[in-house]
């Protein structure tokens, strides 16, 4: 199936459930050649990297997946860790017998857990891009996380119960889209908006992923003091609309703060709003194909 077919209502999923740390997911394989892997951030599915896909499978094996509770994956089991996550795209890509380096991509919050992936995997990791990836330079996490976990499953289980989802998912997607992107356009169609986000198991993933927000932010700075990124090229993606606000400006200067403290190559994207992948694909797939692995095709 090519990135940009969907399955019609009640079809099956383009791609395969593999069981994954005891988690079925979503996983798709895709293209030929080094590998890369693809993972969105807070609420993304694998459907939101479509228009980056035709721009890389000429040249990479693209890996993409539904973490739980997203897309055609199961709901979470457990509360999401960035080393969780981390072994998560491990296993996943152990599960594709896809055992050598690949370059690892994390959008937003999921560029904690590629930052993560290189870190604890250094013989796996050919290169990291990270795609206006999340920074918290003094993470505070709140106290008693276990409550705070549980005070979230209990929420999503009411609100599920009150078919909360079911009337409001959509809707939620579409204003972040509004917030997120240029035009506030969503390319997804209808129908599988509908079918992956009129869902509990959406709502818990969501409001799981954001309840341990700060514990991953946290989790990361630790990372840093102890397990170096290895010795591989490491970009740092910005997204910037173009108005010259002071948010606008201040999230850049933050984006070249994460780009020093991991030596990496800082590139602005303009304009382009916070999901980047929607608004300038071939920025996202040229600053992947740049990063260059001596195996891949070259390009034309």
């Amino acid at each position: 199936m090519t990135a940009r077919a969907h399955p019609a209502p009640g079809a099956a999923p383009p791609g395969r459930i593999l069981r994954v740390g005891g988690v079925p997911l979503h996983v798709l394989r895709e293209g030929a050649g080094p590998v890369c892997v693809l993972s969105g951030g807070l609420g993304l599915s694998w459907f939101d990297w479509d228009s980056v896909i035709p721009l890389l499978t000429p040249y990479r094996t693209v890996v993409r997946f539904d973490r739980p509770g997203y897309g055609f994956s199961a709901p979470p089991v457990t509360a999401p860790t960035a080393t969780a996550e981390a072994e998560r795209i491990r296993q996943v890509l152990d599960a594709l017998g896809l055992p050598g380096p690949c370059t690892v991509v994390g959008h937003a919050l999921a560029g904690f857990h590629a930052e993560a992936f290189a870190r604890l995997y250094p013989e796996r990791t050919a290169a990291l891009l990270l795609v206006d990836a999340s920074v918290e330079e003094a993470p505070r996490p709140p106290m008693a996380s276990g409550p705070r976990t549980a005070a979230a499953w209990a929420l999503a289980s009411v609100l599920t119960a009150a078919a909360v989802p079911y009337a409001l998912g959509p809707t939620g997607r579409r204003l972040l889209w509004t917030a997120t992107t240029l035009d506030g356009r969503d390319p997804a169609p209808a129908a599988l908006v509908r079918r992956t986000y009129r869902t509990g198991r959406m709502l818990r993933a969501t409001l799981l992923e954001n309840i341990r927000y700060q514990d991953m932010a946290a989790e990361i700075l630790e990372l840093r003091t102890r397990r170096p990124l290895p010795a591989v090229p490491v970009t740092v993606l910005a997204a910037y609309d173009g108005s010259g606000s002071r948010r606008a400006l201040y999230w850049l200067r933050r984006q070249l703060g994460l780009a020093n403290a991991l030596g990496a190559r800082f590139k602005i994207v303009t304009p382009a709003g916070h999901l980047i992948m929607i608004d300038r694909p071939r920025a996202v797939a040229s600053a992947l194909l740049d990063l260059g692995t001596p195996l891949g095709r070259a390009r034309t």
